[in-house]
């Protein structure tokens, strides 16, 4: 299935620029620029695409020339697409326009160079949505921008290959849920909120977003250890033990997040993991980031912010340490997933 576009145009004397326009019946919606469009990023773009939203991806390398040949290729459990949709390399491409929104789909060591170039371009009015892991990304983001918003993303997804990301829940996509930082909802949390449900996503407004961005950090704390032992090892000790940590820092801080029996009635039996093809190995964001290669991952953004809480309260956080300075050699270093076991690990945090 392919769905078209207009094309950009572009000016002899002026750098290129992208306005592209996609007509639609009623009133003006809402435009979308997503600004990394890797495993959630394009997963989010290319449904909201599919839904009639108009949408601009914003890629690099490999995947952005991907993208311009061939397209973005969507699969899920329940089909596979491949869409036309604009795409370019940087937000100064991008003819900004009133009805903007972004959605910043990078990691979190590249925030602040993303929104210090969006800034540039956009000015600072216009509402910019972080999707990514952690809880710092919306903080970077309100240094430049007026209104910034939280998004809750349960949505696993890979993107190991250019041009292609992958799905892995169904019926319902992934959660989306969705306020404005530090707090509140208002009519651009209702307008976005709709649009990822016309997507097929479960998308509530919640006014304290950040409660359940504070409870999904908890889980992010085995990133790290994936990158380390491979998404298939016994982490049990060691991650209940850096959960531990990170608990007590919350209470040290002051931080008030959703607790395990509220994160199961939000996900209830909207959605369940389904394979796509068979012997595919999947993980984490990071451990996507270790197995391409990249040299970083989010460990600092991740048990590295519990490190932070550990050193700002008093709270002593050497498992969560160990787990960040290990992971980050080993991207750093470009090894695989999987170089150092468990046992050794577990050796380590025993020291």
């Amino acid at each position: 299935m392919w769905i078209m576009f207009c094309a950009s145009r572009k000016t002899s004397d002026a750098p290129r620029t992208t306005d592209f326009t996609l007509h639609v019946w009623g009133e003006q919606e809402m435009r979308y620029i997503i600004y990394g469009a890797g495993a959630i990023g394009g997963v989010i773009g290319a449904r909201l695409f599919r839904a009639g939203k108009e949408v601009i991806l914003i890629a690099r390398g490999p995947h952005l020339e991907a993208i311009h040949e061939h397209g973005l290729k969507l699969e899920t459990p329940e089909w596979t697409e491949t869409f036309r949709i604009p795409a370019v390399s940087g937000p100064a491409e991008i003819r900004f326009q009133e009805g903007d929104a972004v959605i910043l789909g990078m990691k979190s060591q590249d925030t602040e160079a993303a929104v210090t170039a969006l800034r540039a371009a956009a000015g600072d009015v216009l509402p910019v949505v972080c999707t990514q892991n952690g809880v710092v990304n919306e903080r970077t983001a309100l240094r430049r921008f007026e209104n910034v918003y939280a998004m809750l993303v349960i949505l696993p997804a890979m993107h190991m290959a250019p041009g292609v990301v992958e799905q892995n829940f169904a019926p319902v996509p992934g959660i989306l849920d969705t306020g404005r930082y530090p707090a509140g909802i208002d009519s651009t949390t209702e307008m976005i909120c709709a649009d990822l449900r016309d997507g097929g996503f479960s998308a509530l407004a919640d006014a304290a977003v950040m409660r359940q961005k504070y409870a999904k950090l908890l889980m992010n704390l085995t990133n790290a250890f994936q990158v380390i032992c491979g998404n298939e090892a016994d982490g049990r000790e060691i991650l209940r033990a850096a959960r531990q940590e990170a608990i007590a820092c919350y209470q040290a801080a002051g931080i008030d997040y959703a607790t395990d029996e509220e994160v199961r009635n939000r996900r209830g039996n909207l959605i369940t993991i389904k394979p796509i093809g068979e012997g595919r190995t999947r993980g984490s964001s990071s451990w996507q980031s270790a197995m391409r290669r990249t040299g970083s991952i989010e460990a600092d953004w991740l048990n590295g912010e519990i490190c932070l809480l550990g050193r700002l309260h008093g709270v002593p956080t050497p498992v969560n340490r160990l787990l960040q300075t290990t992971a980050n050699r080993i991207a750093r270093e470009k090894l695989p997933p999987g170089s150092m076991s468990s046992e050794e690990l577990l050796r380590l945090m025993k020291q």
